[in-house]
């Protein structure tokens, strides 16, 4: 079995790593909880509880809407489509992740150097 990410390590992106998933293509949400899986090499599971809890706030927060897909593939689907609030989200929270990225790296790895 594959090593596996803290859901603590995760907590604060999931609404990111869900607008990421839904701006490629809508979705709904076993499809999405499955690319987690794919993206995250098997070492990440957004559990369903958790996922519709996102879906849930990015809709009260105007960045993603839902609708009911048809019927040709078994029973009806709600998908999700990332809004142009949702499009603005992600590119905000992105950048913020590429700021923060490395200052956290420094922060747990770094070593202090003594100045004279």
């Amino acid at each position: 079995m594959a090593e596996v990410i803290s859901k603590d390590l995760i907590r604060g992106h999931t609404d990111t790593i869900v607008l990421n998933i839904l701006q490629q293509g809508d979705s709904y949400g076993y499809q999405v909880a499955k690319r987690v899986r794919e993206l995250s090499h098997g070492h990440y599971e957004l559990n369903e509880a958790t996922l519709y809890t996102v879906f849930r706030r990015l809709e009260k927060n105007g960045a993603l809407t839902d609708y009911w897909g048809d019927e040709t593939q078994g029973s009806r689907r709600k998908y999700y489509h990332v809004t142009a609030v949702g499009q603005q989200m992600l590119t905000e929270k992105t950048a913020d992740w590429q700021f923060a990225k490395p200052i956290i790296d420094d922060l747990i790895t770094g070593k202090i150097i003594e100045e004279d």
